[in-house]
């Protein structure tokens, strides 16, 4: 029984012993989870991070599969690039070692037996698959896919594992705006989870958690050593955190452009993830992917090919 004052998506997660909390759309997607793992991890879970990657993972190292390498604050960095490795580095200083593992960006076949071998090597019961944004709910024949390449291939990966849970959270609506993503459509999708029973709700953080402070000292540690390479989805979700609203821009990537920082972007929304793949109409050809050459090929054909796109819709408010 669903019941007032307590969120779905928690009592889901109720049984659940070891979790593990993994970036599907690659890059600081990881860093939208972490207020979820230091709160999960202080009602006593046992809580993983992984990360579908954009750095340049060396030889050097652990690894559990060909494209699955274990990160720490050791691990050697031949890039200035690698949100990752400078993650585990603050952690370290935090007292903890706390590795990231990193899925380098293939198809779905490698990384589906990546995810495989990590959730045997950790003996996983729950896959908590975070995108930083929304646009992993668009199905394919929308105006706007925004970048859902690793994101469909995440979720592809993560509906093929075999674990007692699987779910999809989004943090930072209308971010996605910055790439053409019609919001319309990601709230339609909402409706048709509502509708199948597999939307488990959604809540809001708030800058004085004690979760969401170390989300932003981590996020912020990061930057300071890669300030080229700020996160326009964390800086603007840490935005719309401290109550900053509009076009409000922290860092130069975003210059020229148009922002639209606001509350909505502090906010969970959590899925059954089966249900979100289910909706994916190209799923069954992301199945076939063995590389990310695949997978881009893929997609500009889908792109160039679609009939019957659904055009723009403003929301009526």
């Amino acid at each position: 029984m669903i019941n007032l004052l307590k969120l779905p998506f928690f009592s889901e997660l109720e049984p659940a012993q070891t979790i593990l909390l993994a970036g599907a759309g690659g890059g600081f997607d990881i860093f939208c989870g972490l207020p979820l793992y230091f709160g999960l991890k202080a009602l006593g879970k046992t809580v993983y991070l992984a990360n579908l990657s954009f750095s340049y993972l060396p030889d050097e190292g652990a690894r559990l599969s060909p494209s699955l390498l274990k990160v720490t604050a050791d691990t050697l960095r031949r890039h200035n690039y690698f949100p990752e490795q400078y993650l585990a580095t603050w952690f370290r200083q935090q007292g903890e070692e706390t590795p990231i593992y990193c899925f380098e960006r293939t198809g779905f076949k490698p990384l589906l037996a990546s995810y495989q071998a990590l959730v045997k090597e950790l003996a996983v019961d729950t896959v908590i698959l975070i995108d930083g944004g929304t646009d992993s709910l668009m199905r394919g024949d929308e105006i706007g896919l925004g970048t859902p390449h690793e994101d469909v291939a995440s979720i592809a990966a993560v509906d093929e594992v075999a674990v007692a849970r699987k779910l999809l959270v989004c943090l930072g609506f209308g971010i996605d705006h910055y790439h053409g993503v019609c919001h319309a459509h990601f709230l339609e999708g909402v409706a048709e989870l509502i509708k199948s029973g597999s939307f488990l709700g959604m809540f809001s953080l708030l800058q004085e958690m004690p979760e969401v402070q170390q989300y932003r000292e981590a996020s912020e540690y990061v930057f300071c050593q890669m300030p080229e390479h700020i996160s326009i989805v964390s800086s603007s979700i840490l935005s719309a955190l401290a109550g900053h609203y509009g076009d409000y821009h922290v860092t130069p990537r975003t210059q020229g452009s148009k922002l639209w920082i606001n509350p909505l972007m502090s906010v969970y929304w959590c899925f059954r993830l089966p249900e979100v793949a289910q909706r994916i109409i190209y799923l069954d050809a992301i199945k076939q992917t063995n590389n990310y050459s695949d997978v881009l090929f893929l997609m500009e054909g889908i792109q160039s090919r679609r009939k019957n796109v659904r055009g723009w819709e403003d929301i009526p408010v």
